[in-house]
């Protein structure tokens, strides 16, 4: 019974709400493989889109990952309901758990953000939150005994809603503050010791800019467009330095960057650019992979593109230090 509480409270963020076990664990060989998708923008019905479904099955069939994550802009064209259910229905066919965190186009399509993250959390396989748009998915150890890594899925909105600021929104005060509570808690419970864990948005934060033009900055990958974030800083960047649990940021929205940059220790990555030619982009269109590694502040990645080559491949931190 002490441990059943021990495993409900440990979900447990803001506001009271808990999530069940979501069955996400680390290998025998304690590894944990994530599959980011990003920028489909899959219109229903286009022959445009095939190769961004074609994308999908290459890349879970050479990856095999334990769990799939989209960082946004994924349908760019009504149907929503159909759209959204046409790219998802790719990975709950194969039965791997995913999650996802929406883009500025997603709700321009016929359908809210609240209705299109009830679709997602209608179909089979989602590990999606039961009532937010923010949360935190907690891999267990091999031996299901224990949270060793933490993933945080933040909705980083669309377009900015004041009239003097131009641009996309922003991440909210009060996401920040559960972003803070969620993390704060699971370190009291993990005996103050933050837990590794990575983030997940669409949008990059202005920190990805600064880091990106910086003269010291390591910086991996394809850089083709300046980055497209907020004119305003709300501060997540500040409260992740803070909290000292999230290891890596993991972002889309900008369909011709790839890179990773390492910041204050934190590294700022993008996805790669997975849908067909129905937005611009100059990069032959794949995934980012993540492999988390159980008991340690280390995670390896690198880029699979649909064509079945795999590229940049490096490990956090050990790549983004100066000898």
């Amino acid at each position: 019974m002490k441990r059943i509480i021990l495993l409900i409270l440990a979900a447990v963020c803001l506001h009271g709400h808990a999530q069940q076990d979501n069955g996400l664990r680390f290998n025998e060989s304690g590894e944990f493989k994530i599959v980011q998708f990003t920028d489909l923008h899959f219109k229903y019905g286009n022959p445009a889109s095939d190769v961004a479904l074609e994308c999908i099955d290459r890349v879970l069939e050479a990856e095999s990952p334990d769990l799939v994550i989209f960082t946004g802009d994924i349908i760019y064209s009504a149907p929503a309901d159909t759209a959204l259910r046409t790219v998802l229905q790719r990975v709950c066919c194969r039965k791997i758990p995913f999650a996802v965190t929406l883009g500025n186009h997603d709700d321009e399509q016929g359908l809210s953000r609240p209705l299109l993250y009830e679709i997602v959390r209608s179909l089979p396989g989602n590990v999606q939150a039961a009532d937010s748009e923010n949360f935190a998915l907690r891999i267990a150890s091999a031996d299901g005994q224990r949270t060793e890594a933490l993933l945080y899925l933040i909705d980083s909105h669309a377009y900015s809603p004041l009239p003097d600021v131009k641009g996309y929104d922003w991440i909210k005060a009060r996401q920040i503050a559960w972003y803070r509570d969620c993390s704060d808690q699971y370190t009291r419970e993990n005996g103050g010791k933050p837990l590794p864990a990575l983030a997940f948005f669409h949008i990059p934060l202005p920190e990805y800019a600064e880091a990106a033009t910086h003269p010291q900055a390591i910086l991996r990958g394809t850089r083709m467009e300046p980055v497209c974030s907020p004119e305003l800083n709300s501060g997540l960047f500040t409260a992740i330095k803070e909290q000292g649990d999230i290891m890596g940021c993991f972002v889309g929205h900008d369909h011709d960057n790839d890179y990773a940059v390492m910041w204050k220790d934190i590294l700022l990555a993008y996805g790669r650019f997975t849908g067909g030619n129905t937005e611009y982009n100059h990069l032959p269109n794949g995934a980012r992979v993540i492999v988390l590694h159980e008991g340690e502040r280390r995670f390896t990645t690198w880029i699979r593109q649909r064509t079945g080559e795999t590229e940049q491949t490096t490990t956090y931190p050990d790549s983004f230090v100066r000898k």
